[in-house]
């Protein structure tokens, strides 16, 4: 339980850096924009199943928040920058494992 809280605690912390990096305000533009930072808070429970070589698949609330958001926003987040501790291909998996079946995002890499 304290381990979730100090991880939930980082992800906040995160999160304020992407806020003041101004990463929010470049993304305004894209449909997901105005919600980017709620998005990215959303998927705090998909954090297990993302931690670099994890093979823990996601839960409920992740496949909860993932069919929720939708492809535009998932890929808005798969193309932003990279996020300490989550791996991308990983994330790009979760679609698939909630049974959301969205397009796969074109992500550069």
């Amino acid at each position: 339980m304290i381990v979730m809280k100090r991880f939930q605690v980082f992800t906040v912390m995160l999160l304020m850096v992407f806020v003041q990096s101004g990463l929010v305000r470049e993304t305004l533009g894209h449909p997901c924009g105005r919600t980017f930072l709620s998005a990215l808070i959303q998927l705090v429970p998909c954090r297990p199943s993302v931690a670099p070589f994890s093979t823990l698949r996601p839960n409920e609330l992740c496949c909860a928040a993932i069919k929720t958001l939708g492809q535009p926003c998932l890929c808005v987040l798969a193309k932003g920058p990279p996020i300490v501790g989550v791996d991308r291909t990983l994330a790009l998996h979760l679609p698939g494992k909630c049974s959301a079946n969205f397009p796969p995002c074109e992500v550069l890499k």
